[in-house]
């Protein structure tokens, strides 16, 4: 009876480790195939463009330049020539119908996510999809109704994946202001709520 009872306490012993080595195993090795298939897609636009002159193949070096290169052409567009450019390209793009759309469709996505940019003003509450229930709602501008009411617009994100979501338009005295950052409100909504301040404003419905 012992050395059964030894046998059991041996083999979950054994089972706890190797799901523990498991579970620290996986993100190590997802990150690492993360990391090597990233510089690999660099590797494979730049390499063949630079590797005949060098004469030998730099891992890695598809990367470095690539990023040299988006640093220039930010350097590039933020000045009055590189802007007024980038204004007339996007003209010509207006002529093309479904260009138009796909390139439009992205900028106003990534400029929403852009902390540099004014996509999102701040951070509120606002009761969805049921009373008593909060979410995270970004503020994207304001608007008056008929009657003269103050309405916030507001981009209702999904979790883990902030790039779909809703827009709401709801009257400014139904949102709870929020002490959280845009960068602050982001990393909460991809957590799924894990890094969020111990202490918010919420309550539990908003008075009558």
């Amino acid at each position: 009876m012992n050395l059964k009872r030894f046998w059991t306490v041996i083999r979950v012993n054994l089972r706890n480790k190797l799901v523990a080595g498991a579970l620290a195993l996986i993100p190590i090795v997802v990150t690492y195939y993360f990391l090597i298939a990233f510089v690999g897609f660099f590797d494979r636009i730049i390499s063949p463009m630079i590797d005949p002159y060098l004469g030998f193949h730099i891992p890695g070096l598809g990367l470095i330049v690539s990023l040299l290169a988006i640093y220039f052409l930010g350097l590039f567009i933020t000045n009055i020539i590189g802007s007024s450019l980038l204004g007339l390209f996007e003209k010509w793009l207006n002529y093309i119908p479904l260009v138009r759309t796909v390139y439009q469709t992205i900028k106003q996505v990534t400029t929403a996510f852009s902390f540099t940019q004014t996509g999102f003003e701040r951070v509120v509450f606002v009761e969805y999809p049921r009373r008593g229930a909060w979410t995270l709602g970004f503020v994207t501008g304001k608007s008056k109704g008929a009657d003269g009411t103050d309405f916030i617009h507001l981009f209702i994100p999904t979790t883990p994946n902030p790039t779909s979501g809703w827009a709401l338009f709801v009257p400014e005295d139904d949102v709870i202001q929020s002490e959280m950052t845009v960068e602050q409100g982001l990393k909460a909504l991809i957590s799924g709520g894990a890094l969020t301040p111990p202490e918010m404003k919420l309550r539990r419905e908003i008075s009558e």
